[in-house]
């Protein structure tokens, strides 16, 4: 499971990298919203939500679907703007006028991807489609009397419901967001910036894989290849790549891959792991070969000490061949490491991978 970007014809001057007040805006409000996604951010969670104006708060729960599960690419207009070449504002008002440039079809769309799961992809919109329309009505009835209502006047009255986000969206820049990105901008800016240089001395296989290990480039092919728990596939076309940094987003590597939109990576920086995180078909070897009951006892041996393929047949009452393919299964799944002394061969389980495995499950669903 992947997200493939195709790059054919790419030029390397159409490839950006720009921090994005909005698109952080967004991810300070996922935070908000799920402070357990982003354990690091815990103190300004908890410092802004304390002292944040009751009203306020009332109104971030009246459409926190469009931001709660990731965050829509509503965050991300100038995507949207045709021609493939718009760039992020310097300022959330330059942003929020790109976000104004959306036609109410792209705006409606994006807006209904989360509030209603509706497909993300290419297709007519609801509000010229009856039967699209209904089938919007029907999901939101099923998570809610509030996410009916604001679908409701999405279908009917786009203009309000894009009136009243842009002017949410400036509340929350002046009640807690101005301060925090007159911080956070110089980090990103920093950030863009190396990526930057990156991009022009070693080409954009070393700046993406400066991005994250998870993405890589198959320079033959002319695609890069996101390695996520989703699938999707876009293209460059005649437009351009964009690179968006967030200091709020860890671990979430987010990509938008709209039909019609400019494909965007909105990437973390500055993220604690500790090293490269497994591909998704690495992690799910590794959680199928600790759900067998008799690998999960050789395990316990394991980490206790080395042993030998026959020790362990004598431990569990096995035959050798019987332990070495249950071995076989471990050391596929990178779980276990083996050594020679002398003419003898010890497995050992690898600590440092297995206490990794809850932090690199939750990084990978997250992705």
């Amino acid at each position: 499971m992947s997200v493939h970007i195709d790059i054919t014809g790419l030029r390397p001057e159409r490839v950006a990298v720009v921090p994005s007040p909005l698109a952080e805006l967004g991810m300070a409000l996922h935070a908000l919203s799920e402070p357990g996604h982003h354990p690091g951010l815990q103190g300004w969670v908890t410092g802004v939500t304390a002292r944040l104006d009751s009203h306020l708060a009332d109104r971030m729960c009246e459409a926190d679907f469009l931001w709660r599960t990731t965050f829509s690419d509503l965050f991300l207009p100038y995507a949207g703007i045709p021609g493939g070449a718009a760039l992020p504002g310097a300022t959330l008002a330059e942003e929020l006028d790109l976000l104004d440039k959306l036609t109410d079809e792209q705006f409606v769309d994006a807006a209904l991807e989360f509030s209603c799961a509706m497909p993300y992809g290419d297709g007519p919109s609801p509000l010229v489609d009856a039967g699209l329309r209904r089938r919007a009505l029907e999901l939101a009835a099923a998570r809610g009397p509030g996410q009916v209502r604001f679908s409701e006047l999405l279908l009917t009255d786009p203009p309000r419901i894009r009136g009243w986000l842009r002017q949410f969206l400036q509340d929350c820049d002046e009640a807690f967001f101005a301060e925090a990105w007159s911080r956070l901008r110089h980090q990103l800016t920093a950030d863009a910036r190396h990526k930057t240089d990156l991009l022009r001395r070693k080409g954009l296989a070393e700046a993406l894989a400066a991005v994250s290990p998870v993405i890589t480039l198959d320079v033959a092919a002319e695609r890069i290849t996101v390695d996520k728990l989703s699938v999707g596939r876009t293209a460059t076309l005649d437009g351009g790549l964009l690179l968006v940094p967030t200091s709020f987003g860890w671990p979430h590597l987010s990509v938008l891959y709209r039909h019609g939109w400019q494909p965007v990576l909105h990437y973390p920086v500055g993220s604690p792991e500790l090293a490269a995180p497994p591909s998704v078909e690495q992690l799910a070897l590794r959680m199928t070969a600790l759900s067998h009951p008799v690998r999960m006892r050789i395990c316990r041996y394991l980490a206790r000490s080395a042993y030998t393929t026959s020790e362990l047949a004598q431990t569990q009452g096995m035959t050798a061949p019987e332990i070495s393919r249950h071995l076989s299964v471990l050391k596929k799944a990178g779980l276990v490491t083996t050594r020679r002394r002398g003419r003898y061969v010890q497995h050992q389980l690898d600590i440092a991978v297995v206490a990794r495995l809850g932090s690199d499950f939750l990084e990978g669903i997250l992705r």
